[in-house]
């Protein structure tokens, strides 16, 4: 079997392909069917610090003393914490492979102790997400990238187990941030976080969600700048994600300087089957580079012993040098009724079938 081991963050991967985190991720069963069927490592489904605020929130009841709700967004942040925990623990226990948990956070206070909690409950890494738009009119100029590299800083003082930051391509210079990254001990990166995408119905004139999965035409970007990143900031590991939608997209991120890839839309549209197709396209893509008369001969047996092994298909075996001499022309209307066939007495009247003939390339006899 051929060796796709890779190294990310510090992890030992068998190959480069890693589940994104996302609702494929948010449960046991799901992730140790993910291991089964192939997957290098997996992201869990994110723990949103402003989901759970939002939910605090709305719980409160102005009734409440102040110390009520206090205490009720207390409990629901500890519930939705100790929910996180369970999974990443039970996850270890079922997956042979590096699980990594994954925080969405937009604030520097939150998740500091809970990054803690992450490590002891197991995870063999985290991946940090600061995805958000910046549209004050107030905003300060560079205040989001630093927001990046002091939540990176606070989390790496109470863990020792690799962090991963994954970036939006909202940046004004990716590489500067990514050479900061590294600097306060960044692992790797994960080139490109995807925002929720917005459409609007001109029937029914309202916002409607855009398109959820991204496609391979959304591959150039992670393209374009891992490739430039690498070159300057070479220390640190990169990951692309975005438009990884087959299993040449694998090739070309790897080609580009990424040790490995995060995939979810290639799940959700293809099945764990497309963990499998991107395994064995790579292997067979190193196979080939390391023995290429080899391996074109083992493709053309292969496809060979495939096609002659179909039951019910006819099949015409000519010398090799035929083509040079004759052009065969097959009696293809002269079989049984079958799929796109006319049998010979469905024919109108008035007309002939053509017989089987041989006729000379053109050129000189």
């Amino acid at each position: 079997m051929t060796d796709l081991k890779t190294t990310f963050a510090g992890l030992s991967l068998r190959n480069p392909i890693i589940i994104s985190s996302s609702g494929l991720t948010n449960s046991v069963g799901k992730n140790k069917k993910l291991a089964e069927d192939g997957a290098g490592a997996i992201v869990l489904k994110s723990l949103f610090e402003e989901q759970i605020m939002l939910e605090a929130e709305q719980l409160k009841d102005p009734a409440f003393y102040p110390e009520g709700s206090d205490y009720l967004a207390e409990y629901i942040r500890e519930h939705k914490l100790s929910e996180y925990l369970t999974l990443i623990k039970e996850s270890k226990k079922v997956c042979p492979i590096p699980i990594i948990a994954s925080i969405n956070c937009y604030s520097d206070s939150e998740w500091v102790d809970f990054a803690k909690q992450i490590e002891e409950a197991g995870a063999d890494a985290i991946e940090i997400n600061i995805l958000a738009l910046q549209s004050d009119i107030q905003y300060t100029y560079g205040s989001f990238e630093q927001r990046h590299i002091d939540i990176l800083r606070h989390i790496k003082k109470t863990v020792s187990i690799p962090v991963i930051m994954k970036l939006g391509d909202n940046l004004t210079n990716p590489v500067a941030l990514i050479d900061q990254l590294y600097a306060n001990g960044a692992a790797a990166v994960v080139l490109f976080n995807r925002f929720y995408q917005p459409d609007i119905n001109i029937e029914k004139m309202e916002h409607i969600s855009g398109e959820v999965f991204s496609t391979v035409a959304d591959l150039g970007t992670p393209l374009r700048w891992i490739g430039i990143a690498s070159a300057a900031v070479d220390k640190i590991d990169y990951a692309a994600s975005g438009g990884v939608a087959n299993a040449e997209a694998v090739v070309k991120a790897i080609l580009a300087g990424a040790s490995a890839v995060e995939v979810c839309s290639a799940i959700y549209q293809n099945t764990n089957a497309f963990i499998g197709e991107a395994n064995r396209f790579l292997a067979l893509l190193k196979e080939y580079e390391q023995a290429k008369d080899v391996t074109k001969q083992r493709m053309y047996l292969e496809t060979m012993e495939e096609i002659l092994s179909r039951p019910g298909m006819e099949k015409l075996v000519l010398p090799k040098d035929a083509a040079d001499r004759v052009l065969p022309l097959l009696p293809l209307m002269q079989s049984a009724p079958s799929a796109g066939k006319i049998a010979p007495q469905e024919q109108p009247s008035g007309t002939q079938l053509p017989e089987a003939t041989l006729s000379r390339p053109r050129g000189n006899n």
